[in-house]
């Protein structure tokens, strides 16, 4: 089924603002609505972008505090080099994948392949990693090649999405939290090998004592772990609300019916590989979870990449999907600058 954004995807052409005061960079609104993410462009040949990020940095991080993104557009970033190049300079602290739950290819370091999803399916809204105990503040794309048909990477500002729930629905989360529950080794998704990075059941143990989950083993190959996170938080440094967590992207809802029936008649509804619930371990209602897509679609916006587009999100005010697509598609992602909350 057909989310609204995947019917209703809002392109439009940039809006000038201003122009950088070297008269190198011309900044503007890619929507004329305003909202993210801002859009940055070379104004003249040959602007060294990754040098201009770092001579800048106190205004790059100002402008992603306002606008939740930027979108950097016609420089020079051409292959996997030059990105890891410019997230090695400008993503100051960078963080590997842990806790992961989708398949992706390591490229350097610390770049990624976008996860590696069948193309014909759609990736759900998400902040990456909200239901780790540190998760990156900055998640920055890069296309090296852009799909011919769809693939766009639709993003949301999520003080908005906080700001359209209705007040008992997100007080509700607020004050319970939400449990994300995984059961490993019945083929579906991840490997807790894999998730974990690990072929030994201590090192898992050891991990989830750590970062406050709980595990069960179930047998030797089976394992369920539960996690309790906060649904809503402030930004570390605006002070504001967001909606940040994972609880429709993993709830059994979001699930295709005809997989979703199937999955629960061969293994139960308690042995599904992903699902989420209230923190006390209540089932979330369907209505409830799909008025929470409801506001997410609301407030999604799209583009086209272009080869060489490079978006740098704040990865607490800004959440980020997948589009289905056709053809070859080429999209790095690395991320960084670790963020731990005083509370989970």
């Amino acid at each position: 089924m057909k989310t609204s954004w995947e019917k209703r995807k809002k392109f439009a052409k940039p809006t000038p603002i201003r122009t950088d005061q070297q008269e190198m960079i011309q900044i503007g609104n890619l929507f004329d609505t305003g909202q993210l993410p801002m859009l940055v462009t070379p104004r003249v040949p040959d602007v060294d972008l990754t040098e201009w990020v770092k001579s800048r940095r106190d205004f790059i991080e100002q402008k992603l505090r306002i606008h939740g993104g930027i979108l950097f557009r016609g420089f020079d970033i051409h292959t996997e080099k030059d990105f890891q190049t410019f997230t090695d300079k400008n993503i100051l602290v960078p963080m590997q994948y842990k806790e992961g739950a989708t398949p992706r290819s390591k490229v350097t370091e610390n770049t990624y392949t976008s996860t590696e999803f069948p193309s014909d399916q759609h990736i759900a809204l998400h902040n990456e990693l909200s239901y780790v105990t540190t998760w990156p503040q900055k998640i920055c794309f890069c296309s090296i090649t852009p799909p011919k048909v769809g693939g766009e990477t639709p993003i949301v500002d999520v003080r908005r999405v906080y700001e359209r729930l209705d007040v008992s629905l997100r007080d509700k989360f607020a004050e319970k939290g939400w449990m994300l529950e995984r059961n490993y080794g019945d083929g579906f998704g991840l490997r807790w090998q894999d998730v974990f990075h690990t072929e030994d059941p201590k090192e898992v143990e050891k991990y989830c004592k750590e970062n406050q989950i709980e595990f069960e083993w179930k047998d030797e190959i089976h394992l369920r772990t539960r996690q309790v996170r906060s649904a809503v938080r402030k930004h570390p440094d605006t002070g504001e609300w967001l909606w940040f967590n994972h609880i429709v992207f993993w709830h059994e809802s979001s699930l295709e019916s005809k997989v979703r029936e199937m999955l629960i008649e061969s293994f139960g509804r308690g042995n599904l590989p992903y699902n989420t619930y209230y923190g006390d371990g209540t089932p979330i209602d369907y209505k409830d979870a799909e008025h929470i897509r409801n506001a997410y679609d609301q407030e999604t916006v799209s583009f086209r990449w272009e080869k060489g587009d490079v978006l740098l999100l704040d990865n607490m005010l800004a959440a980020h999907g997948r589009n289905p697509f056709s053809g070859d598609r080429k999209i790095l992602v690395s991320m960084g600058e670790p963020y731990t909350p005083e509370n989970l």
